[in-house]
């Protein structure tokens, strides 16, 4: 997620949410040069300062720290969850990437007019 900007997402299995994958999904995704990483306390992102620098946040102790705060972030995945187990009530996991992607576009989109938005996935699908 970038601070008012574009949040990319990817659907994963539980057990490659280790280090040396979230590290390979920032440096896809990142321009690590020009960047600050901001996480919660999460295991799996010990060693990311290694990648770029990195910010944690401590939920047991604050929610923002100066500009540090993962609250961008975690209401990307309230709307994604909310989404899935309140409007879809079923995905399976061969189309999750799908759903994640649908939830990144709408996200990414938040600010354009329903016309202007209509335009852009017709443009889109038709190339």
């Amino acid at each position: 997620m970038e601070r008012g900007g574009r949040v990319t997402a990817m659907a994963t299995q539980k057990m490659k949410l280790k280090g040396k994958h979230l590290r390979s999904f920032v440096r896809e995704r990142i321009k690590t040069d020009q960047a600050m990483l901001v996480t919660d306390e999460y295991k799996g992102y010990l060693g990311m300062g290694r990648v770029l620098p990195h910010a944690v946040v401590k939920h047991s102790e604050t929610y923002v720290d100066g500009i540090a705060h993962t609250n961008t972030i975690e209401g990307f995945w309230a709307l994604l969850k909310r989404g899935l187990f309140g409007q879809f009530h079923s995905v399976s996991p061969y189309h999750l990437q799908r759903y994640v992607d649908e939830f990144c576009f709408r996200y990414n989109l938040r600010g354009v007019e329903a016309e202007d938005m209509f335009l852009h996935t017709s443009t889109a699908a038709w190339g």
